[in-house]
């Protein structure tokens, strides 16, 4: 058996350039060309870009790739992919197709291995409804693999990271940790109980926020992954021009036992420290463990919606129509303060 995770230095979303270093990167003299048909592009740090066709709809425009998470082949290919159909849902579309993005070191791992990670993309295209139309590849040191999405959106359904309104309440619809766990897995002390319990989490699709996109109550949206909790928040608070509050203890988390344990045995990925170095400065004072949960790189996470606080109970009531549970408010935007997040 191929264990993909021997293979690559990082894992998942944690292969993420941290966002100060990545707002680096992004820096540019050339001034590209005004489209006004582009609604959604670089000017916002939004999940996908959004193209006007003219119509009262636009096209959804994303890609999203990295090295692998896990060690089975067609358990990687299956969350990849999930995870990068995500952000054409956190947009408040529908997915159409998508193209397969694969680097693979074929003198070092079987390219048998490669077949199955296809066969895992398959899976959640067929699970989202969606053909996987084709691809590109390419003989690369670590494995690689992700999708480049397009999906379609009625523009009144359109929800951005820039949304959120004064007062408006928080809800994260999957729990966190799923950073904590693969790096046990990576150094071998991944108690077998919980094998499948990130692995669960990565592979659900987010299929509701096409219908939290109907929502006219619910102003804004994004879905957390590699810049953790805390750095998906923040965009939406610098959207907005806001701040929030985050209840510690309202936040899901997969297992809290499970999670503590591992981190009292410094299992934790290399891109929780690289996110709290970038955006601590924004968050008010925190204990090691938040730090740890709260900044732990997610893997295909969960939404993160702002909701208004008049139509929370109506919000909850969908929540559990899609099979979500009964999702609980993990806190709220504030006026602007002295932190753009406080955590309570």
């Amino acid at each position: 058996m191929v264990n993909l995770t021997q293979y690559s230095h990082g894992a998942g979303c944690g292969c993420k350039i941290a966002p100060a270093v990545l707002d680096g990167i992004l820096q540019s003299s050339i001034e590209m060309p005004h489209d006004s048909r582009l609604i959604v592009g670089n000017a916002s740090k939004d999940d996908a870009a959004v193209y006007d066709l003219g119509d009262g709809t636009g096209i959804v425009s994303t890609t999203d790739f990295f090295m692998p998470i896990v060690d089975d082949p067609v358990d990687f290919g299956r969350i990849a992919s999930v995870n990068a159909i995500s952000d054409v849902y956190a947009m408040g579309g529908r997915p159409m197709m998508a193209i397969a993005i694969l680097g693979w070191p074929i003198d070092t791992v079987p390219v048998e291995a490669a077949q199955l990670v296809l066969e895992g993309a398959r899976m959640a295209c067929m699970d989202a409804g969606i053909p996987l139309a084709g691809g590109h590849s390419i003989d690369s040191p670590e494995p690689i693999f992700g999708l480049a999405v397009t999906g379609r959106v009625n523009l009144s359904h359109l929800k951005t990271n820039t949304g959120a309104r004064l007062g408006d309440v928080l809800f994260l619809t999957k729990p966190l940790g799923i950073g904590i766990l693969t790096t046990a897995q990576k150094k071998g002390i991944l108690a077998p109980e919980h094998a499948a319990r990130a692995r669960d989490v990565m592979c659900q699709l987010n299929r509701a926020g096409e219908t939290f996109g109907t929502l006219p109550y619910v102003h804004a949206m994004t879905d957390v992954t590699g810049f953790g909790l805390l750095g998906h928040l923040l965009e939406l608070c610098e959207g907005a021009n806001l701040s929030s509050e985050l209840v510690a203890d309202a936040v899901p988390l997969i297992d809290r036992v499970a999670l503590l344990g591992y981190l009292e045995q410094k299992s934790f990925p290399g891109g929780t420290t690289r996110n709290f170095n970038s955006y601590g400065h924004h968050v008010s004072e925190l204990s090691e463990t938040h730090k740890y949960l709260f900044c732990d790189p997610q893997t295909s996470g969960g939404l993160l919606v702002s909701v208004d606080p008049l139509h929370v109970d109506a919000f909850q009531a969908e929540a559990i129509a899609m099979g979500l549970g009964n999702l609980q408010p993990i806190g709220r935007m504030i006026a602007n303060g002295g932190k753009r997040v406080e955590v309570r």
